[in-house]
């Protein structure tokens, strides 16, 4: 079975900008998830990601980060100009900013 482009933005999601298909280290995927095998919070920077939104541990990070691919939602992520942003557009693509919001 054929998968569709993750690069795609669904119908109703204009791309921010061109679609990039490497990692633009916007941190995004670093800071809005959770990630149970570093303990780390929704909405939070992992304590493991350096000013530059580069991961300290890369050689020795977890499995999960190792399996996390870029998709489309990186090029709607990574223009925006700060962390924060970058964090909260994330957590509205995925339907988690009242989750977010509850904390």
């Amino acid at each position: 079975m054929l998968m569709g482009d993750p690069f795609e933005p669904p119908p109703d999601v204009p791309p921010r900008s061109v679609l990039t298909r490497d990692c633009s280290a916007c941190g995004a995927c670093c800071s809005a998830p959770d990630i149970h095998a570093l303990q780390k919070p929704l909405g939070v920077p992992c304590v493991h990601l350096d000013s530059g939104c580069l991961c300290l541990i890369y050689d020795a990070r977890p499995q999960v980060c190792r399996n996390y691919q870029p998709d489309w939602v990186c090029g709607e992520v990574a223009p925006i100009p700060t962390l924060e942003g970058r964090i909260w557009r994330f957590l509205e693509i995925y339907g988690l900013e009242q989750e977010m919001a509850r904390k």
